[in-house]
């Protein structure tokens, strides 16, 4: 009776174990990713091994727990660009910059901070140029702050602690404790603003996207100069950025 490696075609096999990893809601070791697959023991680490020397998976830091890597997420991130569900967000885009008369944006987080996976242009003359792919911190930025407050408050703390919160302006949060306060404000008012914490002169706001389960998976932000945008303007729009959030729910039902 052939066994499940057999069973399992040779070109199937890393493609079931990133998907497997790609829908947990937390990092998972070989073993519990193989409950999943069935493989024999040394075939799962082996691909494991390799998934992680090629870029697409990689150890938590304590050396046992697998997570996406920047490979696996870039190719996530392209799959969706190129479907139904990227025409379909973009729509939303569309229809947000036009009610708002602002430029927004769709950030993910990855590694090192968060990234600009798409945005929609408004015709100001005068706005703050941040192109899709560019990456900005977590913890001075209007959307880094909706992820971070989106985890739970032990691993909120650590990564508080763990960060290194770089100055970039004279009202960057550089002190844990005092993020901390920011992140159970913005957990609790459903967004966050950052008030020339990033950069002098420019202000935001963004909203945290959440799947069925939950789940963070990007926030939708606008952000411009503050000599045109005021705090109030901008959380003048969070009826608008609310009624985004739930279309874009509907689209990754």
């Amino acid at each position: 009776m052939p066994n499940s490696e057999d069973r399992i075609a040779t070109n199937l096999r890393t493609l079931l174990i990133l998907e497997v990893v790609g829908t947990a809601g937390e990092p998972m070791t070989p073993t519990e990713i193989n409950q999943s697959i069935g493989l024999p023991k040394q075939t799962i680490h082996r691909l494991c091994a390799t998934l992680v020397e090629e870029g697409f998976l990689v150890y938590e830091p304590n050396g046992k727990r697998l997570r996406a890597a920047r490979r696996a997420r870039m190719l996530g991130a392209g799959l969706l660009h190129s479907s139904r569900d990227h025409i379909l967000r973009r729509q939303v885009l569309v229809d947000l910059a036009m009610k708002t008369g602002e430029t927004t944006n769709y950030v993910v987080p990855e590694d090192d901070g968060m990234s600009y996976l798409d945005r929609v242009e408004t015709g100001w003359a005068f706005r703050v140029q941040l192109p899709i792919g560019s990456n900005v911190p977590f913890h001075c930025t209007a959307s880094g702050k909706t992820f971070l407050a989106s985890l739970d408050s032990r691993k909120r703390k650590a990564f508080a602690h763990g960060l290194m919160l770089e100055r970039k302006t004279p009202k960057t949060i550089t002190d844990p404790d005092a993020l901390l306060r920011e992140l159970a404000a913005v957990a609790k008012d459903g967004f966050a603003i950052d008030n020339e914490e990033f950069m002098e002169g420019m202000v935001a706001i963004a909203v945290p996207v959440t799947d069925e389960a939950g789940r963070f998976v990007a926030a939708i932000a606008c952000h411009g100069p503050d000599v045109r945008l005021s705090l109030d303007t901008l959380r003048g729009f969070l009826g608008e950025f609310n009624a985004a959030v739930r279309k874009l729910r509907a689209v990754m039902a």
